[in-house]
């Protein structure tokens, strides 16, 4: 059966300090990078370093908070010979915020969004214009980064950055080519307010798939356990180039 342990949460300037190991700070990386759970093992051999130096980094991420445990067999056995369960560490589910001095944005970004979810009238699709106009101005950028003769490849880098930039971690699927979002920058915010947040999160999408059009990717809300709501879906022609590809 599985564990999970609790996680310590101490004061963000230390929590923030304990990253500044170059080790411990690669090490968070790759695990928070993974859609599974790491072991000391693969954590230690993604990073060419020891066994024990990765296990005093990654319970030392655990006492800040910033990595949860969990203990489970490899093999996935239970009973007698099935051997001892294994540690494993995923990122933690803890959102760290730092400001110096103190700054409570998300506050007022709840507020806000509470008082637009009791308004009657269309105000939500003046928040969801107001984001895909941004969305656009973020597009635009990003397609004049990559160049005035930019092809589809160099543009779908381009969607890519800007999704990295925006702080949706981007997962590229190697199935169909579909661009799933691995975090929603405003987690907390859909939580609380989904239909709202999750429109102007589409919208903003919508936005910055429209100023680069060639990438061949189209945004769709798509709820994904683990992801954003937004997916950025191949265009069919390019599906079926994909499925000839594989041919």
């Amino acid at each position: 059966m599985d564990m999970t342990l609790p996680s310590s949460a101490g004061d963000p300037i230390e929590t923030v300090a304990v990253l500044d190991e170059p080790n411990r700070r690669h090490l968070y990386d790759h695990v928070a990078a993974s859609r599974e759970s790491v072991s000391r093992d693969d954590a230690a051999a993604a990073l060419g370093i020891s066994r024990e130096l990765a296990a005093f980094h990654l319970d030392r991420l655990v006492e800040a908070g910033l990595l949860d445990t969990e203990y489970r067999r490899r093999s996935g056995r239970t009973g007698p010979g099935a051997g001892r369960p294994a540690k494993f560490y995923r990122r933690s589910d803890r959102e760290l915020s730092l400001s110096l001095p103190p700054r409570h944005y998300d506050v007022v970004a709840d507020l806000m969004a509470t008082a637009l979810d009791r308004l009657d009238g269309p105000r939500a699709d003046v928040v969801r214009s107001v984001a895909h106009q941004r969305g656009i101005e973020d597009g635009l950028e990003a397609r004049r980064r990559a160049g005035t003769r930019a092809g589809r490849r160099r543009l779908r880098e381009a969607l890519l950055g800007t999704l990295s930039q925006a702080g949706y971690a981007p997962e590229v699927a190697t199935s169909d080519g579909a661009v799933l979002l691995g975090n929603c920058p405003f987690h907390a915010l859909a939580t609380a307010h989904r239909e709202l947040t999750c429109g102007m999160n589409l919208a903003w999408a919508e936005g910055v798939s429209e100023a680069l059009a060639d990438s061949g990717l189209t945004p769709k809300l798509d709820f994904k356990p683990g992801y954003c709501c937004v997916v950025f879906q191949p265009s069919p022609g390019q599906q079926a180039r994909r499925g000839r590809g594989k041919e």
